[in-house]
Protein backbone atom coordinates (compact mmCIF):
# COMPACT_ATOMS: atom_id res chain seq x y z
CA UNK A 1 0.00 0.00 0.00
CA UNK A 2 2.73 2.09 0.91
CA UNK A 3 4.45 1.47 -2.51
CA UNK A 4 1.27 2.96 -4.37
CA UNK A 5 0.91 5.69 -2.17
CA UNK A 6 4.09 6.70 -3.09
CA UNK A 7 3.70 6.15 -6.86
CA UNK A 8 0.70 8.42 -6.03
CA UNK A 9 3.32 11.25 -4.59
CA UNK A 10 5.53 10.77 -8.17
CA UNK A 11 2.20 12.07 -10.20
CA UNK A 12 1.35 14.51 -8.12
CA UNK A 13 4.63 15.94 -7.93
CA UNK A 14 5.03 15.41 -11.65
CA UNK A 15 7.75 13.16 -11.34
CA UNK A 16 5.94 10.25 -13.08
CA UNK A 17 5.02 12.65 -15.89
CA UNK A 18 8.93 13.84 -16.68
CA UNK A 19 9.61 13.29 -19.98
CA UNK A 20 12.73 11.69 -19.28
CA UNK A 21 10.73 9.05 -16.97
CA UNK A 22 7.80 8.89 -20.03
CA UNK A 23 10.64 7.84 -22.30
CA UNK A 24 12.32 5.45 -19.81
CA UNK A 25 9.28 3.72 -18.56
CA UNK A 26 5.90 4.65 -20.97
CA UNK A 27 3.97 5.29 -17.80
CA UNK A 28 4.31 2.49 -16.22
CA UNK A 29 1.22 3.67 -13.35
CA UNK A 30 0.41 0.04 -11.48
CA UNK A 31 -3.27 0.06 -12.21
CA UNK A 32 -4.69 -2.50 -9.49
CA UNK A 33 -2.39 -0.30 -6.96
CA UNK A 34 -3.67 3.19 -8.33
CA UNK A 35 -7.13 1.54 -7.92
CA UNK A 36 -7.14 0.88 -4.37
CA UNK A 37 -5.88 4.40 -3.69
CA UNK A 38 -9.23 5.41 -5.86
CA UNK A 39 -11.16 3.68 -3.38
CA UNK A 40 -9.49 4.87 -0.33
CA UNK A 41 -9.42 8.09 -0.98
CA UNK A 42 -12.93 8.16 -2.30
CA UNK A 43 -13.76 6.62 0.94
CA UNK A 44 -11.71 9.40 3.08
CA UNK A 45 -14.01 12.07 0.57
CA UNK A 46 -17.40 10.35 1.10
CA UNK A 47 -16.98 10.13 4.81
CA UNK A 48 -16.49 13.96 5.00
CA UNK A 49 -19.44 14.45 2.62
CA UNK A 50 -21.35 11.82 4.27
CA UNK A 51 -21.45 14.08 7.65
CA UNK A 52 -23.80 16.24 6.93
CA UNK A 53 -26.41 13.71 7.67
CA UNK A 54 -25.74 13.63 11.53
CA UNK A 55 -24.94 17.33 11.88
CA UNK A 56 -28.29 19.64 12.79
CA UNK A 57 -29.23 20.51 9.48
CA UNK A 58 -29.28 16.66 8.08
CA UNK A 59 -31.32 13.74 8.34
CA UNK A 60 -30.27 12.01 11.16
CA UNK A 61 -29.63 8.79 8.84
CA UNK A 62 -25.79 7.43 10.64
CA UNK A 63 -26.15 4.99 8.01
CA UNK A 64 -26.24 7.97 5.04
CA UNK A 65 -22.21 7.93 5.60
CA UNK A 66 -21.88 4.29 4.67
CA UNK A 67 -23.42 4.58 1.44
CA UNK A 68 -21.65 7.81 0.89
CA UNK A 69 -18.31 6.36 1.58
CA UNK A 70 -19.92 3.55 -1.19
CA UNK A 71 -20.86 5.62 -3.76
CA UNK A 72 -18.15 8.05 -4.07
CA UNK A 73 -15.78 5.27 -5.37
CA UNK A 74 -17.99 3.79 -6.95
CA UNK A 75 -18.86 6.95 -9.13
CA UNK A 76 -15.31 7.26 -10.31
CA UNK A 77 -14.75 4.00 -10.73
CA UNK A 78 -17.96 3.46 -12.79
CA UNK A 79 -17.58 6.69 -14.98
CA UNK A 80 -13.94 4.86 -15.91
CA UNK A 81 -15.60 1.88 -17.13
CA UNK A 82 -18.01 3.82 -18.94
CA UNK A 83 -15.58 6.43 -20.42
CA UNK A 84 -12.48 4.29 -21.28
CA UNK A 85 -13.33 2.48 -24.49
CA UNK A 86 -13.94 6.24 -25.97
CA UNK A 87 -10.99 7.58 -24.70
CA UNK A 88 -9.65 4.38 -26.51
CA UNK A 89 -11.08 5.07 -29.71
CA UNK A 90 -10.49 9.02 -29.66
CA UNK A 91 -6.97 8.63 -29.13
CA UNK A 92 -6.73 5.94 -32.03
CA UNK A 93 -8.36 8.43 -34.06
CA UNK A 94 -5.19 10.91 -33.79
CA UNK A 95 -3.04 8.45 -34.83
CA UNK A 96 -1.89 7.63 -31.17
CA UNK A 97 0.23 4.14 -30.92
CA UNK A 98 -0.55 3.81 -26.82
CA UNK A 99 -2.18 0.44 -26.34
CA UNK A 100 -5.28 0.12 -24.68
CA UNK A 101 -3.35 -0.70 -21.19
CA UNK A 102 -1.23 2.12 -21.59
CA UNK A 103 -4.33 4.32 -22.09
CA UNK A 104 -6.00 2.84 -18.91
CA UNK A 105 -3.08 3.34 -17.22
CA UNK A 106 -3.20 7.01 -17.81
CA UNK A 107 -7.47 7.11 -17.16
CA UNK A 108 -7.12 5.48 -13.88
CA UNK A 109 -3.95 7.67 -12.97
CA UNK A 110 -5.85 10.98 -13.52
CA UNK A 111 -8.57 9.13 -11.32
CA UNK A 112 -5.94 9.55 -8.64
CA UNK A 113 -5.32 12.49 -8.80
CA UNK A 114 -8.93 13.86 -8.74
CA UNK A 115 -10.03 11.68 -5.59
CA UNK A 116 -5.80 13.43 -4.58
CA UNK A 117 -7.51 16.36 -4.87
CA UNK A 118 -11.21 15.46 -3.68
CA UNK A 119 -9.83 13.70 -0.05
CA UNK A 120 -7.72 17.06 0.52
CA UNK A 121 -10.74 19.06 0.22
CA UNK A 122 -12.65 16.63 2.63
CA UNK A 123 -11.85 18.42 6.02
CA UNK A 124 -13.08 21.72 4.73
CA UNK A 125 -16.03 19.96 3.92
CA UNK A 126 -16.55 18.39 6.87
CA UNK A 127 -16.08 21.54 8.47
CA UNK A 128 -19.03 23.12 6.76
CA UNK A 129 -21.35 20.04 7.36
CA UNK A 130 -21.28 21.05 11.42
CA UNK A 131 -21.61 24.66 10.85
CA UNK A 132 -24.21 25.31 8.63
CA UNK A 133 -27.98 23.82 8.42
CA UNK A 134 -28.49 24.64 4.51
CA UNK A 135 -28.77 21.47 2.78
CA UNK A 136 -28.56 23.51 -0.79
CA UNK A 137 -25.33 25.06 0.31
CA UNK A 138 -24.14 22.08 0.71
CA UNK A 139 -25.42 20.43 -2.47
CA UNK A 140 -23.54 23.31 -4.24
CA UNK A 141 -20.21 22.76 -2.16
CA UNK A 142 -19.84 19.57 -3.00
CA UNK A 143 -20.68 20.29 -6.77
CA UNK A 144 -18.08 23.05 -6.90
CA UNK A 145 -15.64 20.46 -5.21
CA UNK A 146 -16.20 17.55 -7.72
CA UNK A 147 -15.90 19.77 -10.19
CA UNK A 148 -13.02 21.26 -9.44
CA UNK A 149 -11.36 18.25 -8.86
CA UNK A 150 -12.28 16.75 -12.07
CA UNK A 151 -10.86 19.77 -14.06
CA UNK A 152 -7.27 19.53 -12.72
CA UNK A 153 -7.51 15.43 -13.14
CA UNK A 154 -8.40 15.90 -16.49
CA UNK A 155 -6.09 18.43 -17.09
CA UNK A 156 -3.34 16.37 -15.69
CA UNK A 157 -4.58 13.56 -18.71
CA UNK A 158 -4.44 16.17 -21.40
CA UNK A 159 -1.04 17.25 -20.26
CA UNK A 160 0.11 13.88 -19.99
CA UNK A 161 -1.24 12.59 -23.45
CA UNK A 162 0.49 15.88 -24.95
CA UNK A 163 3.80 14.20 -23.54
CA UNK A 164 3.41 11.12 -24.58
CA UNK A 165 2.79 12.79 -28.15
CA UNK A 166 5.91 14.60 -27.63
CA UNK A 167 8.15 11.54 -27.21
CA UNK A 168 7.17 10.06 -30.97
CA UNK A 169 3.67 7.94 -29.33
CA UNK A 170 1.44 9.34 -32.02
CA UNK A 171 2.94 10.45 -35.59
CA UNK A 172 5.07 13.24 -35.21
CA UNK A 173 4.64 15.02 -38.35
CA UNK A 174 0.89 15.41 -38.26
CA UNK A 175 0.14 15.45 -34.62
CA UNK A 176 2.71 17.27 -32.84
CA UNK A 177 5.67 20.61 -33.83
CA UNK A 178 8.42 20.09 -31.80
CA UNK A 179 10.62 23.31 -31.71
CA UNK A 180 13.38 23.17 -29.45
CA UNK A 181 14.10 20.59 -26.12
CA UNK A 182 11.62 20.41 -23.39
CA UNK A 183 12.27 21.77 -20.05
CA UNK A 184 12.27 18.83 -17.44
CA UNK A 185 11.06 20.44 -14.60
CA UNK A 186 7.77 21.21 -15.67
CA UNK A 187 4.85 19.89 -13.12
CA UNK A 188 2.31 17.61 -13.86
CA UNK A 189 0.01 20.55 -15.40
CA UNK A 190 2.37 22.17 -17.41
CA UNK A 191 2.97 22.14 -21.05
CA UNK A 192 5.82 22.05 -22.04
CA UNK A 193 7.70 24.29 -23.80
CA UNK A 194 7.27 25.25 -27.20
CA UNK A 195 5.19 21.57 -27.89
CA UNK A 196 2.56 22.72 -29.79
CA UNK A 197 -0.19 19.57 -30.65
CA UNK A 198 -1.74 20.11 -34.05
CA UNK A 199 -5.34 22.03 -33.48
CA UNK A 200 -7.39 18.34 -34.57
CA UNK A 201 -6.00 16.35 -31.76
CA UNK A 202 -6.62 19.50 -28.99
CA UNK A 203 -10.29 19.20 -30.66
CA UNK A 204 -10.69 15.50 -30.01
CA UNK A 205 -9.59 15.53 -26.81
CA UNK A 206 -11.43 18.22 -25.72
CA UNK A 207 -14.65 16.87 -27.35
CA UNK A 208 -13.81 13.57 -25.37
CA UNK A 209 -13.26 15.64 -21.55
CA UNK A 210 -16.60 17.31 -22.22
CA UNK A 211 -18.18 13.14 -22.82
CA UNK A 212 -16.12 12.04 -19.44
CA UNK A 213 -17.66 15.56 -17.98
CA UNK A 214 -21.08 15.02 -18.98
CA UNK A 215 -20.84 11.05 -17.77
CA UNK A 216 -19.92 11.88 -14.54
CA UNK A 217 -22.63 13.99 -13.92
CA UNK A 218 -25.10 11.49 -14.94
CA UNK A 219 -23.53 8.68 -12.83
CA UNK A 220 -23.46 11.04 -9.76
CA UNK A 221 -27.29 11.69 -10.88
CA UNK A 222 -28.26 8.21 -10.98
CA UNK A 223 -26.03 7.28 -7.25
CA UNK A 224 -27.59 9.72 -5.61
CA UNK A 225 -28.66 10.34 -2.58
CA UNK A 226 -24.59 11.13 -1.20
CA UNK A 227 -25.72 13.83 0.97
CA UNK A 228 -29.30 13.14 2.19
CA UNK A 229 -32.27 15.75 2.28
CA UNK A 230 -33.50 16.52 5.71
CA UNK A 231 -36.98 16.08 4.84
CA UNK A 232 -36.20 12.65 3.61
CA UNK A 233 -36.15 9.54 4.86
CA UNK A 234 -32.86 7.33 4.08
CA UNK A 235 -32.37 5.63 0.93
CA UNK A 236 -29.63 4.24 -0.73
CA UNK A 237 -31.32 4.91 -3.96
CA UNK A 238 -33.83 7.84 -5.21
CA UNK A 239 -36.36 7.27 -8.16
CA UNK A 240 -34.87 8.26 -11.64
CA UNK A 241 -36.59 11.88 -12.06
CA UNK A 242 -35.35 15.09 -13.89
CA UNK A 243 -31.37 15.20 -14.28
CA UNK A 244 -28.48 16.79 -12.44
CA UNK A 245 -28.50 20.09 -14.25
CA UNK A 246 -32.02 20.54 -13.44
CA UNK A 247 -31.12 19.87 -9.59
CA UNK A 248 -28.33 22.40 -9.33
CA UNK A 249 -30.06 24.83 -11.00
CA UNK A 250 -32.75 24.27 -8.30
CA UNK A 251 -30.36 24.21 -5.90
CA UNK A 252 -28.78 27.62 -6.61
CA UNK A 253 -32.55 28.96 -7.10
CA UNK A 254 -33.40 28.27 -3.48
CA UNK A 255 -29.89 28.68 -1.53
CA UNK A 256 -30.21 32.34 -3.15
CA UNK A 257 -33.87 33.36 -2.92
Amino acid sequence: MWRWIKTLDRILRGQATQLSALREEKFDVPIFGMAVVVDVLGIAYGLCMGLFSISPGGNGHPMQILATMVKVPTLFLATLMVTFPSLYVFNALVGSRLLALSVLRLLIASLAVMLAVLASIGPIVAFFSFTTTSYEFMVLLNVFVFAMAGLLGLAFLLQTLHRLTILGFTTPETDVVVETEPATDAGPLDQPDNQVLAPHVRTVFRVWVIVFGLVGCQMAWVLRPFIGHPDQPFAWFRHPNSNFFQAVVGAAIKLFT
